[in-house]
């Protein structure tokens, strides 16, 4: 992924490379640093001093309306998502909040009907309190999208591919296309956290807002906060940035550095939990149990998937029939820990409809089609046979007898 590095002291214009390798690489030009520090500064300051008595010429005034800090993880973001213009803002969620300020009262949000319960729970304030009308519907089927579009009102169409819990995989492309045909000035948004940008690109897509919850894949350590903003164009991007600096939402100086530091190794470890999970998919379906996870080639949309990104990701979800079942497998787990979230390291278990999504009422859920016993892994990088070994006796003491796999 290249970019212009017109404004270092070479006009011409750098190789490009691969992403494992612009992860790694700050662009020296995004924060001037008078000590050329190996690690972009911290800039842990409110307000920046001015020369002149109108408080004119200095790039920075104060830090709710931008930081150096900031700045530098926002020019990473913007180059690794291929967006004209990317921002980092406290949480996942604000980063959702920021985009839907954009939905005027008497507008209309298309959405899917398996989505994170934190993003139901925002779109249900937005329904009840904004006079924006949601509309959930099966983002797996494009015909669904295209029979809620209306030129008019259509603002937003929100997409998750995969889905949170579910695994279920949208035709990203097909669906943005059918959008900007019928609905010219409505935006295509994807929440992008579950493959981060190392995995799939969905600007590149045609998608005009991609979103991630920072605190998962790209931070990778579960010790911040976060949410990022990629935009396809310069309009867009004025309009959030708009909001975030009257809201005050922008991402503090610490925070935007340990986001960066986060981002360096996003690589390395996606790939060795991608790996994991492949394995644990595997084992899963062994045992019998229904498995949702696009890395197995029994998944009706695995093709699909493979179009769309270079990998299943590290998120998989498993049915067992029964929720005491499930209950007892979770809580016999040693080295997977009983957490909301993913994207860390360290490998985590949960059962959604009692965690992530209880927000979500159960009759909803019901008609959603979301299995109460049904369980989320979130794989992290520790050795995959200890992981197998851990749940291959978190499995035989809630009462399935398990086939373990022959070690060579």
């Amino acid at each position: 992924m290249a970019v212009d590095a017109s404004s270092s002291s070479s006009s011409a214009k750098r190789p490009a490379y691969h992403l494992a390798t612009e992860l790694v690489h700050i662009d020296s030009d995004a924060v001037k640093d008078n000590y050329n520090a190996a690690s972009v500064p911290i800039y842990q300051t409110a307000t920046f001093k001015q020369q002149d008595a109108d408080g004119s010429g200095g790039q920075y005034d104060y830090s709710r309306s931008g930081n150096p800090t900031r700045t530098a993880v926002e020019v990473h973001m913007a180059k690794i998502m291929s967006a004209e213009r990317a921002f980092v803002v406290s949480t996942g969620m604000t980063a959702l909040d920021v985009i839907l300020r954009l939905v005027k009262t008497g507008q209309e949000i298309i959405a899917g009907d398996d989505l994170y319960g934190g993003t139901n729970r925002l779109l249900t304030y937005v329904s009840q309190f904004n006079g924006v009308k949601v509309h959930n519907v099966d983002t797996t089927d494009p015909a669904k999208v295209a029979e809620k579009l209306d030129p008019i009102k259509t603002r937003l169409v929100l997409l998750e591919s995969p889905t949170n819990p579910m695994i279920k995989i949208a035709d990203i492309r097909t669906i943005a296309d059918k959008v900007h045909d019928i609905c010219p000035t409505a935006l295509v948004v994807v929440d992008n956290t579950m493959m981060s940008p190392y995995l799939q690109n969905t600007l590149e897509m045609g998608v005009d807002i991609e979103y991630h919850s920072g605190t998962k894949y790209l931070s990778g350590h579960h010790d911040l906060m976060a949410g990022v903003i990629g935009c396809r164009t310069k309009e867009v991007g004025d309009l959030l940035y708009f909001v975030i600096n009257a809201s005050g939402s922008g991402l503090g100086p610490l925070d935007s550095w340990l986001l960066l530091r986060g981002v360096k190794t996003l690589g390395i470890r996606m790939e060795k939990q991608q790996s994991n999970a492949i394995q644990i998919a595997d084992f899963l379906e062994a045992q019998g149990l229904k498995v949702h996870y696009p890395g197995l080639k029994s998944n009706p949309q695995y093709e699909l998937h493979k179009s769309l990104s270079s990998g299943p990701g590290a998120v998989l979800s498993f049915e067992t029939g029964d929720v005491g079942l499930s209950e007892r497998i979770v809580e016999s787990a040693r080295l997977w820990g009983i957490s909301v979230s993913f994207g860390c390291v360290n490998s985590l278990i949960s059962m959604p409809c009692k965690m992530s999504h209880a927000s979500i009422p159960a009759e909803i859920r019901k008609q959603r089609q979301l299995p109460e016993d049904l369980i989320r892994l979130c794989v992290g990088i520790e050795h995959v046979e200890d992981l197998i070994n851990d749940l291959s006796n978190a499995l035989e003491i809630a009462g399935i007898s398990v086939k373990r796999p022959v070690n060579n």
